[in-house]
C-alpha cells in the first residue's frame, strides 16, 4: 500500500511528521503551538506580568525553537488581554549581523577564535538594545492608528529626549533613511529640540547680514571695509559655535561608533543627530562611548522607563539558534566565547527584564568545569536552570497523537495507536518512544516508519 493510500485509509491528510524544524512546521503552528507543552513549561515561561530568567540546555531537535515560538505566542496573547501591562518580546536569535560587524571592527584578518574572545557583556547589551529600540521605534513611527500615535505623545520631555537619543544610537531599521525616520520619531514624541539649531541659525543670520551689507556697499560704491580683516573675523566668529558644536559631535560620534562594535550607525549619521540635540540635553547623559557596561545599564533603565510610560510592564529577551551563525558553525568553544559574558547575574536579574536562554547542550559541559568565580558571577542556581530538555515517552506520545489528530479529516479523528498493529500495545509503544528522547527523533522515526 502506498503512503498516500495508507493515510487516506485512516482519514489523514498529508504526513503529519514530514517537518523536522518548528520554524517551518505548519502542523505545529496550527495546533501544537497552544496545546502541547513541555512538562517544565511553567518554569521556563514564568509569569508575563513579572518577567523572569530561565536557562534551558537541550540537544539538537529537543524543541528549543518550538519553546521560543510557544513563548512568543503566549506573550502575544497576554499583550492582547492586558494592553496596559504588556511585555516587549525581543527575539535575539540571529547573531550573524552582530558577529559580522564585531569581527569586521575588531580584527577582520585575525583568527575568529581570538576575535570572539574579546566579545563582552556590553556587546550583548548593545545588540539587545538595538533590537528592542528598533522594534519599539517601528511601532511608534509606523503606527497607523491614531490611538497608538496619541499614546506616544504622552511621553514626558525627558523621556522624549531619552528615546530620541536611544534611537540615534541604536535604531537599525533599513525601511527608510535614518534622518527621515529619526525626524519622524521626534515629531511623534514631541521632541523638537529647537535649541539645537541656534548655532546654525546664528551663522546663517550673520552670513545674511554680511551679504546684505556687501551688496549695499557695491550699490553705493563703498566696499573699502570688505578689504579689512575684521568683517571676515566677525563672520567666522558667528560660525564658531556651529563649528565647535559639529567638531564635538563628530568626536563623540567617533567614540560611540568605536565602542559599539555590533552597531551599524556611521559616524556621519550619528554626528548629525547629536549636533541636532541641544548641549543641555546631552550634558550628563549616559552614552555608549566607552568599553564598559555601566553606561548600557543606565540606557537600559531609561528604555525601561519609556516602556513603562507606554504600557509595558517588562521586557523579555529570547536567545535561540546560538549554534547557527556561520562564524560559530556549531563549534562549542565559539558558542562558549559568545554566550559566557551574558551569564552575569546582575544582568540576568535586572528588574523588569527576563532572559530566556535556549542553548545547545554542548555548552553545558563547559559549565560543569567552571570555577567558583564563574559560579559566583553567573549564579545559575537563581536562573531557573534546566540542564537538559528531556521528554518522557508519555509526552512524546501526546505530541505525536496531537499531530495525527490535527492532520485528520475524518470523524472521529485518527489516533496514533490505530496506525500500528493491535499487537503493539500502548506500553510497548511508550517504551519505544521513550528511547527516542527528543521530538525531532520522534518525527524522523515515525516518518520513516510510514514511508
Amino acid at each position: 500500500m502506498k503512503i498516500q493510500e495508507f493515510l487516506e485509509h485512516h482519514g489523514i491528510a498529508g504526513n503529519p511528521f514530514a517537518e523536522e524544524d518548528a520554524q517551518n512546521d505548519t502542523v505545529f503552528k496550527r495546533t501544537c503551538l497552544e496545546s502541547t507543552f513541555h512538562p517544565s513549561w511553567d518554569k521556563i515561561y514564568g509569569d508575563p506580568a513579572d518577567p523572569s530568567t530561565s536557562i534551558v540546555f537541550g540537544e539538537k531537535g529537543s524543541g528549543k525553537t518550538a519553546l521560543k515560538l510557544q513563548m512568543v505566542r503566549q506573550f502575544e496573547r497576554h499583550n492582547a488581554t492586558h494592553p496596559d501591562r504588556q511585555t516587549l518580546v525581543v527575539q535575539y536569535d540571529d547573531f550573524n549581523p552582530f558577529l559580522d560587524r564585531f569581527v569586521s571592527r575588531v580584527g577582520p584578518s585575525r583568527p575568529v577564535d581570538k576575535v570572539l574572545s574579546q566579545w563582552k557583556l556590553w556587546d550583548h547589551m548593545d545588540a539587545i538594545l538595538s533590537l528592542a529600540v528598533t522594534q519599539f521605534v517601528t511601532k511608534l513611527v509606523d503606527a497607523p492608528a491614531r490611538g497608538t500615535a496619541a499614546r506616544a505623545v504622552r511621553l514626558t520631555p525627558p523621556q522624549a529626549r531619552d528615546l530620541s537619543l536611544l534611537a540615534a544610537c541604536y535604531d537599525q531599521s533599513t525601511a527608510e533613511t535614518f534622518p527621515a525616520r529619526w525626524r519622524k520619531l521626534r515629531g511623534r514624541v514631541g521632541y523638537n529640540a529647537w535649541q539645537g539649531l541656534w548655532p546654525a541659525l546664528l551663522g546663517l543670520a550673520a552670513t545674511l547680514v554680511f551679504g546684505i551689507a556687501l551688496l549695499s556697499g557695491f550699490q553705493r560704491g563703498a566696499t573699502q571695509w570688505a578689504g579689512a580683516w575684521w568683517p571676515w573675523m566677525l563672520l567666522a566668529a558667528a560660525w564658531g559655535p556651529w563649528a565647535w558644536r559639529r567638531a564635538r559631535s563628530w568626536w563623540l560620534a567617533v567614540r560611540i561608533v568605536r565602542s559599539m562594535r555590533t552597531g551599524n550607525r556611521t559616524v556621519g549619521q550619528l554626528a548629525r543627530a547629536l549636533s541636532r540635540m541641544p548641549e543641555v540635553d546631552l550634558a550628563g547623559q549616559p552614552l555608549p562611548a566607552s568599553a564598559r557596561s555601566d553606561d548600557r545599564y543606565e540606557l537600559l533603565a531609561k528604555f525601561q522607563g519609556i516602556l513603562a510610560a507606554q504600557g509595558y510592564a517588562g521586557m523579555v529577551v529570547i536567545v535561540d539558534r546560538l549554534d547557527e551563525p556561520h562564524l560559530i558553525n556549531g563549534s562549542a568553544d565559539r558558542m562558549r566565547q559568545v554566550i559566557w559574558p551574558l551569564l552575569d547575574n546582575k544582568f540576568l536579574k535586572s528588574p523588569g527584564i527576563g532572559c530566556k536562554l535556549l542553548l545547545p547542550l554542548e555548552v553545558y559541559r563547559f559549565i560543569e568545569r567552571e570555577d567558583e568565580q564563574f559560579n559566583q558571577r553567573a549564579r545559575l542556581d537563581k536562573q531557573n536552570l534546566i540542564p537538559s530538555l528531556e521528554w518522557s515517552g508519555e509526552t512524546l506520545y501526546d505530541i505525536a497523537s496531537t499531530r495525527v489528530k490535527a492532520a485528520s479529516v475524518g470523524s472521529p479523528p485518527a489516533t496514533l495507536s490505530q496506525l500500528f498493529e493491535p499487537a503493539v500495545d500502548q506500553r510497548r509503544l511508550l517504551d519505544g518512544l521513550r528511547s527516542l528522547r527528543v521530538p525531532r527523533q520522534l518525527f524522523k522515526f515515525l516518518y520513516r516508519l510510514l514511508v
